[in-house]
């Protein structure tokens, strides 16, 4: 019973918190302590969230498509580099210099070169996506890959078994929690990645829908495009941990297991 109710509360806390936030945001707002064209309440933004619906699903459509093919890249990216690196001690030794120094660029400064460099459709976006996205991803598997169980590559050397065997029966699987981990990082990066580098031009997409509504001073649709980007971000994050869940069968508790027989 004392384990259910501490279960209940760790749930509803960060709910009730963010439940007090909005609260006070309304109150402030309501009471003209802070003007409301400067910071619209809570009300405001999901009645502008409603009625912009529809031009919000359009722009995001652009967004996610960004985003998607951006991840993508960027996972093969890593994938490819970080076996790579494990199997060629001269590839890694030349390469992850070079990681981490392009991670100690901002993405704000590099958008509007490939917004010059690349025009003003999807491509420059997809680009930013990759470079947000690709560092997280290749060193989780890096760090999977040399975290393999040296015992059990020993063994299965003995046993006559090929590199790429060892690199499919035990580093792989060692390094997918270290993957997953790195993914959910990206994912977090990838919606935010395409929506800046729509900041500097473009058709489409949900930076494109907020450099519009800034420039009318219609602040409580940009609240609108926040709150929509911090939903796809959680929901993506989500789908992760989904993924993970299966793909990983034997890191499910007991319990799980136990749940998923009962008819």
């Amino acid at each position: 019973m004392h384990k259910k109710l501490t279960s209940i509360t760790d749930k509803l806390s960060p709910a009730f918190l963010i439940i007090l936030i909005l609260v006070v945001w309304q109150a402030v707002v309501s009471l003209g302590i802070v003007p409301n064209f400067m910071l619209p309440s809570p009300v405001q933004v999901v009645q502008a969230f409603i009625s912009d619906f529809p031009s919000l699903m359009e722009n995001a459509s652009t967004s996610l498509q960004e985003t998607f093919w951006g991840m993508l890249i960027a996972i093969l990216l890593a994938f490819g580099s970080a076996f790579l690196m494990d199997r060629f001690r001269l590839v890694k030794k030349s390469l992850y210099p070079i990681l981490i120094i392009t991670q100690t660029v901002p993405t704000v400064a590099i958008a509007p070169l490939l917004v010059l460099w690349l025009g003003y459709d999807m491509t420059p976006k997809i680009v930013l996506v990759i470079i947000s996205c690709y560092f997280p991803i290749a060193v989780g598997l890096l760090n999977g890959f040399c975290s393999a169980d040296p015992d059990v590559i020993n063994l299965m050397l003995t046993m006559g078994s090929s590199k790429w065997q060892i690199f499919c029966h035990v580093k792989m699987p060692s390094a997918l929690n270290n993957f997953f981990s790195g993914l959910r990082i990206s994912v977090s990066y990838s919606v935010i990645g395409a929506v800046v580098a729509e900041w500097l031009g473009g058709n489409s997409g949900l930076g494109v829908y907020m450099t519009r509504v800034r420039k009318s001073y219609a602040y409580d649709r940009m609240f609108a495009v926040i709150l929509l980007v911090s939903v796809i971000s959680l929901l993506l994050m989500k789908l992760v941990d989904v993924i993970q869940y299966l793909c990983m069968p034997w890191e499910r508790n007991p319990s799980d297991a136990e749940t998923a027989k009962v008819p």
